[in-house]
């Protein structure tokens, strides 16, 4: 089967990749590991985690058009609130961490209605329960990567121009023999002021089975049952904390220490903290007619998953079985054991598996926050974005994109690690999109050229959907005009800036709408308003 572009991983930014590829005109190969595209957005069942200035900038034109894509699909339901209907930034589930937290399925559909009309043209083949198993390489350009089907184990050999990898974990990069790294580098290898003293490619960031949740009325008869797991988890210490792994507590964001968390606002530390219940709330029932009942995603510090690695591990099944086990656990200790404000214990909840798409309720896939990454040309360091060690944003003459969110590392498989950074807003570099070897392998998730840290920032969904989009034109425009990706970055990356303005892609931070400088700063300070 022959292709111009081959995308392995139909992850949110493998599904871009697909599709602006397509919109130049080539054919493409896009398989997907499950049966559902879309990756940490819908398989993986995490609302969009996005920058504060969203609403305006700091995305591409077709993922500003996806989020009114979802607003509009609920302002279109016969049951949606009048009031609702008419509010112009329209959160269907008022969720705190995103702006338009929804249904996984409602962005599956969105989605699949984008890769629709290729799909039928016979520009984009699909393949879903696919993954790839080997490959064929030349002189350091892949010729060839055969996938396999999960289910029937049919396998096909793609042949391509290009081959992205948009798998959530970096699945493509050892099949093809790629360098690449994982877990955690050393401060002699990145300069990075907290990195690890010694390397530890093993000690990665937690995963998360996250789950949906429906709040049933005080008065429901529902009754769990206790998973087989429960006692173990039950037991379990959080590490550098004096507290259990299912209860209220946790571990602080920065250092050693212990705060308090809470179901509903106002629960936690402190009187305005923020309640875990609606900070991933996908269906708020005031936005409704019907009084349908809420539906939360259960994506919190109790069901991080960090005994263990889900790939380059000999004990990876063994892990993701534990980490399903772990959040059934969650679930179960919140509806018996958590404690309420009200003195009592456990909350009226249950699982919904209509929302996932699944039998029991949880994701199809686990929420992936670290993957395999590209030893690229240039590496994106901790020290170049973080504003306790710059004082500027990072800004790069090769910007195909923007991007924020704090640099945030969940509690980490071996060392135990954790903490949250606050950053600058910062760009993509191609640089970081180009292998160091290989001629024709691209990046398209979260697998591009940064480190262990700074990748807790590069991996939001609208810049890996950035990164995406930008991989498939790439992979288009080096075809077009018959260059290489190092020709491109060295002669040509004006003329492919100009490219990616045309078709949407932001280059550049606008800092006059940010309210992020002050009038007349000395160059290079910087000021962050309303934080």
């Amino acid at each position: 089967m022959k292709f111009d572009v081959a995308v392995i991983g139909g992850s949110l930014g493998g599904v871009q990749a697909a599709l602006s590829a397509a919109k130049e005109n080539k054919k493409v190969y896009l398989c997907e590991q499950s049966d559902w595209v879309g990756g940490q957005l819908t398989s993986q069942g995490v609302p969009p985690d996005e920058n504060k200035w969203i609403e305006e900038q700091g995305g591409t034109k077709t993922y500003r058009e996806f989020r009114e894509a979802v607003r509009d699909y609920y302002r279109a339901l016969p049951e949606i609130h009048p009031e609702a209907k008419e509010r112009w930034n329209l959160n269907p589930g008022n969720a705190w961490v995103s702006r338009v937290a929804h249904e996984p399925r409602v962005a599956v559909k969105i989605l699949c209605d984008m890769l629709a009309p290729y799909i039928a043209e016979g520009k984009i083949v699909l393949d879903y329960d696919t993954v790839a198993v080997s490959s064929t390489v030349e002189n350091d350009v892949i010729k060839a990567v055969t996938v396999k089907n999960l289910k029937s184990a049919e396998e096909k050999v793609i042949e391509a121009e290009y081959f992205l990898d948009a798998t959530d974990c970096g699945d493509l990069l050892p099949v093809v023999g790629a360098e690449f790294r994982t877990g955690a580098e050393s401060k002699d290898m990145t300069g990075e002021p907290e990195a690890a003293d010694v390397a530890d490619p093993t000690d990665m960031q937690a995963i998360t089975w996250v789950a949906a949740l429906e709040l049933l009325p005080e008065d429901s008869d529902y009754v769990p049952e206790k998973p087989e797991m429960y006692d173990y988890y039950a037991s379990f210490d959080v590490p550098h904390c004096d507290c259990k792994l299912l209860s209220w507590y946790t571990n602080k964001l920065q250092g050693m220490g212990v705060r308090k968390l809470g179901m509903n606002d106002g629960e936690g530390n402190d009187p305005a903290s923020k309640g875990l219940w609606n900070y991933r709330r996908i269906i708020d029932t005031p936005n409704f007619t019907d009084g349908r009942n809420e539906v939360s995603l259960l994506n919190w510090p109790q069901n991080d998953y960090w005994m263990g690695n889900i790939f380059d591990d000999p004990d990876a099944e063994t892990h993701l079985q534990r980490a399903r086990d772990l959040t059934k656990c969650c679930v179960y200790w919140l509806q018996t054991e958590a404690l309420r404000a009200d003195g009592g214990k456990g909350y009226k909840v249950r699982l919904r598996p209509d929302i996932m798409g699944t039998e029991d309720g949880l994701a199809k896939m686990p929420y992936i926050r670290e993957s395999r990454r590209i030893i690229a040309k240039r590496l994106i360091c901790e020290q170049e974005i973080v504003r306790d060690f710059t004082d500027k944003p990072l800004m790069v003459e090769d910007s195909v994109g923007v991007g924020h969110y704090s640099m945030d590392l969940h509690m980490t498989t071996k060392s135990h690690n954790h903490f949250m950074r606050k950053t600058w807003p910062f760009e993509i570099p191609l640089s970081a999109m180009i292998p160091v070897r290989m001629k024709n392998l691209i990046p398209a998730c979260k697998n591009i050229g940064c480190t262990h840290l700074t990748g807790g920032c590069y991996r939001l969904h609208p810049i890996e959907w950035n990164i995406g989009e930008v991989a498939g034109y790439i992979a288009a425009y080096c075809m077009d005009h018959g260059i290489s990706m190092e020709e491109l970055l060295e002669k040509e990356i004006a003329s492919f800036q100009a490219f990616l303005t045309k078709r949407g892609i932001q280059l550049h931070w606008d800092f006059s709408r940010m309210e992020l400088i002050e009038n007349n700063p000395p160059a290079g300070q910087f000021k962050v308003a309303h934080e």
